[in-house]
């Protein structure tokens, strides 16, 4: 195993990570060079709409991505100090469900619907830990209970069929938590559930966080669900970062255009007046080809000429925050920016290309 030389690193970090899925009409650039990192019991949301690279990441942690389609072609991927591309599939084995614990978008198809909910929570003991079946299934009625299951001795002997959508996705939550994972990827947790049984689920997971230290990777469209669960958030566009930064500056001072329509998008309850939806306009770039220069040039409403010749880095502001956008630079003259981004405007360290904007 190889290890980080420095001991006072994050417990998740990524490096420059870029995956790629071969197909029979070509390449397809899922993700492009993302960089990230966690510390032990954060909460970080990852944002962005569907197929911007958010779960191929993830899951490019734990290696489950299809192994003949999809190819890690750059970067590397560290946590608690170990290089995980570096290990062996027997090594990682040990890593996945023990160390890091993932919460599938559906729990339906995460559960084994041939197997009583108990043995699929047991069995994750067993294989991890050396106690016999009885032990097993003694801690898996306790973590049950932990849970908030009613009548756990009765729900362990009962098929995923038998049960609600809330008590299957407990049941999920309770396979990925039950040996205390340090770092727990929870891949649309809420989805398909109603609100109450939503408010229930993220009550539960920021419990057990609270209660283990667990650092928590909350994957989500649902801005209302990132307001009331993460410290920090980080924006996904085509594969790439285009927005990091803690959660109260994302939601009321965005720096990309990206971020500025989605928080567009929310509804407002209490506004008092009747206001239609704001919605961006276009569709994402086609991943499939070599992209130039911003990849959502092409749906910015302030984007320039030099936007689609040249991409963007990501930028570091104060306050740890980072945004991959060409406004953002200090000699951008401020007549084309707007107003949002002029806000609360903080220092920048950019890189210059050809000396300037062009």
């Amino acid at each position: 195993m190889d290890n980080i030389p420095d001991e006072k690193t994050p417990l998740l970090c990524i490096d420059n990570l870029r995956v790629e899925f071969a197909t029979y009409g070509g390449k397809i650039r899922a993700v492009r060079g993302i960089s990230l990192e966690m510390n032990e019991g954060e909460c970080v949301a990852v944002i962005g709409e569907s197929g911007c690279g958010k779960s191929v990441s993830a899951k490019s942690i734990l290696r489950l991505l299809p192994r003949r389609q999809a190819k890690i072609t750059d970067g590397r991927i560290f946590f608690d100090g170990i290089d995980l591309l570096s290990l062996s599939e027997k090594e990682m084995e040990k890593i996945r469900g023990d160390r890091i614990g993932m919460i599938f978008q559906d729990p339906m198809t995460s559960l084994n619907p041939t197997m009583t909910v108990g043995k699929q929570i047991a069995e994750v003991l067993t294989r991890h830990q050396k106690i016999s079946k009885a032990e097993a299934r003694e801690r898996t009625i306790e973590f049950l209970r932990l849970i908030g299951i009613a009548n756990p001795e009765k729900r362990y002997r009962e098929y995923p069929g038998s049960l609600s959508g809330g008590l299957r996705q407990r049941i999920v939550i309770a396979i990925a938590m039950c040996l205390n994972p340090r770092l727990l990827i929870a891949d649309e947790p809420t989805t398909a559930l109603d609100v109450t049984i939503q408010a229930q689920i993220l009550d539960l997971m920021r419990e057990l966080r609270h209660k283990f230290n667990t650092a928590i990777m909350l994957i989500t469209h649902d801005l209302g669900v990132v307001a009331n669960m993460a410290s920090r958030v980080i924006v996904f566009y085509a594969g790439q970062i285009i927005e990091e930064g803690l959660a109260d500056d994302i939601f009321y001072t965005p720096k990309h255009p990206y971020t500025w329509g989605l928080i567009k998008s929310m509804p407002k309850l209490n506004s008092g007046e009747r206001e239609s939806l704001v919605s961006i306009e276009g569709v994402p770039p086609d991943l499939f080809a070599d992209l130039k220069g911003c990849a959502f040039a092409v749906r910015c409403e302030y984007a320039m000429n030099f936007c689609a010749e040249y991409e963007p880095p990501l930028t570091e502001l104060c306050g740890g925050r980072r945004v991959r956008c060409w406004l953002n630079r200090n000699d951008m003259p401020d007549a084309l920016r707007p107003e949002w981004i002029k806000s609360e405007r903080t220092d920048v360290r950019e890189p210059v290309i050809n000396g300037g904007l062009e």
